[in-house]
């Protein structure tokens, strides 16, 4: 298996997520929803922290996810939701080593 997870941890300044989730649909979304090499992309909220998004994301392989931070709209999309978080976000990678719902290699 050769593909990649991300989790990522986002706190927006308070009373600010949804303008963090606007932020990322207008540059975001379209692109993850035609991305083959992401065959799983999960955008949450936090049930207990109003603050709080949750991102998982699977690519194909690690240069997937190297191409998505290359994408010409990327620095701007950083920037903007930059102004709008509590801090820097929290990224974890990970290794899948048994998935369920989707075809493993």
């Amino acid at each position: 298996m050769s593909k990649t997870a991300l989790f990522v941890r986002h706190t927006a300044k308070p009373g600010k997520r949804s303008e963090v989730q606007e932020i990322w649909e207008r540059y975001v979304r379209d692109y993850v929803a035609a991305n083959s090499q992401q065959p799983a992309y999960f955008y949450c909220i936090d049930d207990k922290d109003p603050d709080v998004i949750v991102v998982f994301q699977l690519y194909a392989d690690q240069t997937s996810g190297r191409d998505f931070t290359q994408q010409p709209w990327y620095p701007e999309y950083e920037r903007e939701t930059a102004a709008l978080l509590a801090g820097p976000s929290e990224f974890r990678s990970a290794t899948p080593k048994w998935m369920k719902g989707l075809a493993s290699e």
